[in-house]
């Protein structure tokens, strides 16, 4: 497994490019501000072939090179429903006063193919299989993806805005919700093995295991029960 991560622009963002191996096809994911150039760097250096860029949520910090970045290599964008409105119109998403400051530098739209996703989806992208976990709390659409175990590799989770090392994404933009990101923590991240690597869309990787132990907003909550 190939991941190239790299925070960028304004907002220090995590971009991900994901490929099974150096030399294969590719997925993008949240190229944000200013995060063009560093995806094609990317794939210079380990001669990838994209064949699609996944969102985990609509706000601009986490799409704002997608337009560029899609129309570049001719691929889709992947973005649950609830948050497609923001690639058109982020103050929608962010608030004006957060926004404006570097609205005049952003591209703002939608790429010429977008697709939907869906809570539980599998996505087969070059080769992986992408879990989609719908996940509201941050945004109305926020998700993560999901990488199996292989081999020596552990799960991966790529948590977006939903859980990061030692803290968690505001609920305090439009369409955020406090309660909505507990449930979707208990639900999405404290089911998962504690060997899981969380890829977030802010700072540092850490664990699942890491986060139960000390995350306070972890503390207290509980794992849905499965049915029998």
């Amino acid at each position: 497994m190939l991941i190239a991560g790299f925070p960028a622009g304004a907002w220090g963002t995590n971009c991900y490019v994901v490929a099974p191996a150096a030399g294969e096809e590719c997925v993008i994911i949240d190229p944000g501000h200013q995060a063009a150039q560093g995806v094609e760097d990317a794939l210079k250096k380990h001669r990838l072939k994209p064949v699609a860029v996944v969102l985990t949520h609509g706000h601009i910090d986490h799409v704002a090179s997608v337009v560029p970045v899609c129309g570049a290599h001719d691929v889709p964008a992947w973005i649950h429903p609830a948050d497609r409105f923001m690639m058109s119109d982020p103050e929608k998403g962010i608030g004006r006063t957060i926004g404006m400051p570097l609205m005049g530098e952003l591209t703002v739209g939608e790429p010429a193919d977008v697709r939907e996703l869906a809570d539980g989806t599998e996505l087969r992208l070059a080769g992986m299989e992408l879990t989609v976990s719908h996940a509201p709390g941050h945004t109305k659409g926020s998700v993560t993806f999901r990488l199996p175990e292989a081999a020596d590799i552990p799960q991966i989770l790529f948590s977006g805005d939903l859980l990061f090392a030692g803290s968690i994404g505001r609920t305090d933009f439009p369409g955020g919700s406090h309660a909505e990101m507990l449930e979707s923590l208990a639900r999405v991240c404290l089911p998962l093995d504690d060997s899981t690597v969380v890829l977030p869309g802010h700072n540092q990787q850490t664990t699942i295991g890491r986060e139960r132990a000390t995350n306070p907003y972890l503390q207290g909550l509980a794992a849905p029960r499965r049915g029998m």
